[in-house]
């Protein structure tokens, strides 16, 4: 059977008995009368347009680079994926729009810093007490967090509205998971509440292409970082002798037999993403699963401890991390005392010597809590959630210290880089 034809009778459509659940809205999305798009390409656009998305240029991938144009950012990883992911899907006869959608949306919910940023958040959670108190904060869960309770859109009439995406692209929020390694991955058979996955990685995607955009995120990831720490020269040239003893203990140098699909003997981003493209759709079936070669499999492995050792675990990241650490939990310190003036609808006063915290955080709480600025000139309440036309629901507690805790959180992962420096320098510049 032909590759591109091996997954088309098990592709999200209308022929799949999954088919009303993936398309599913929490609400009815309001239609248009000229509307051409399918529900998932609605999706893919509605992702495209929101503001998280839009921050994702500026936020941290793996190396910290405001300066740099040329080194991965956040939105170029989502980029990579979305690309991967439907070349794949497109190749294997899966639903090339729900892989897109997928892909893009994935990071909606990171924090700024990279994985830095979500350690430290996560640190911060660990600390809270209370039955009902999160203990994790893992960026998969926020994407679809975000997905479904933070980021809004105008509708035809200038009203903002819930990104109210299809169950499949929510699914494939948290799902995306690609740090732990497997072979033959199937989608699972039920529909669950997506909100009951405690772990990353364990609980596989809904649907097939779900599970592509699981593989596009190693794929896509693996060579870019390589790149970026040969730009910023993080390799010596030990490393590059591990690299091409890695090539050569797996994959061969010659392009005969099992290797044929070896496209050359770089061993950079463009060769990495379509061998691994290329083995990927030769190796795997519906019967089979999504797999990779055994040479390719082990050639993954291999690269990825690479990376830890040589790239990830560098001193020049770790100090990184350091200062990230700093500025996340400066932040959060400083917005942790501002909840009883929150509570009376003074953050303002709270946070006077800070202006653009100030601001932005109290745009925060009037947006996703039942928060109302207190105008002392006045003597009275104002109703600004009304005046901005904002339709969402009180997502936090002002008056519950877990959820005001959690409220916080929420709020720094949404920063980019950039803004959270900003922010800090205010706190600790006198």
């Amino acid at each position: 059977m032909q590759q591109e034809q091996r997954f088309s009778k098990v592709r999200m459509d209308e022929n799949n008995p999954k088919w009303k659940q993936a398309k599913k809205r929490e609400i009815e999305l309001y239609s248009r009368n000229n509307e051409i798009r399918t529900d998932f390409e609605r999706d893919y656009t509605r992702i495209l347009h929101s503001l998280a998305f839009r921050r994702l240029k500026h936020k941290t991938q793996v190396f910290f680079a405001p300066h740099n144009d040329h080194i991965c950012t956040r939105m170029e990883h989502v980029m990579h994926v979305a690309s991967v992911a439907s070349t794949i899907a497109k190749t294997l006869g899966l639903n090339e729009q729900l892989a897109m959608s997928i892909g893009m949306g994935h990071d909606i919910g990171h924090a700024p810093f990279g994985h830095h940023g979500e350690d430290c958040l996560n640190k911060l959670l660990e600390q809270k007490e209370g039955h009902n108190a999160p203990k994790k904060f893992w960026h998969e869960r926020n994407s679809l967090f975000f997905a479904d309770f933070i980021e809004t859109l105008p509708d035809p009439n200038g009203v903002e509205q819930p990104l109210n995406l299809t169950y499949a692209v929510r699914d494939g929020l948290i799902c995306h998971c690609g740090e732990i390694d497997q072979q033959g991955i199937h989608p699972r058979e039920d529909a669950i509440d997506l909100y009951s996955m405690k772990r990353p990685g364990f609980i596989q995607p809904y649907t097939w292409e779900g599970t592509v955009v699981k593989i596009a995120d190693k794929i896509a990831y693996l060579g870019r970082d390589i790149e970026d720490a040969r730009s910023y020269h993080i390799l010596d040239m030990s490393s590059y002798r591990q690299l091409r003893e890695i090539v050569g203990s797996t994959l061969g140098f010659e392009r005969k037999g099992a290797h044929a699909l070896r496209s050359g003997k770089a061993v950079n981003t463009t060769v990495l993403i379509n061998d691994l493209i290329v083995d990927l759709c030769d190796q795997s079936s519906p019967e089979k699963g999504l797999c990779f070669s055994d040479e390719y499999f082990k050639f993954i492995l291999e690269l990825k401890k690479f990376n830890f050792a040589c790239i990830y675990n560098h001193w020049r990241l770790q100090e990184f991390a350091i200062y990230a650490e700093n500025v996340i939990s400066t932040i959060f310190r400083t917005l942790k005392r501002t909840k009883i003036y929150a509570e009376t609808g003074r953050v303002s006063q709270a946070l006077k010597y800070y202006p653009k915290l100030c601001s932005n955080f109290e745009d925060w709480l009037i947006k996703y809590t039942a928060y109302q600025p207190y105008i002392i000139e006045k003597h009275s309440f104002v109703d600004r959630k009304s005046i901005l036309k904002y339709n969402t629901k009180p997502v936090f507690d002002l008056h519950d210290e877990e959820s005001y805790t959690k409220c916080i959180i929420e709020y720094i992962s949404g920063m980019t880089d950039q803004f959270a420096i900003q922010v800090y320098e205010e706190i600790i510049t006198f």
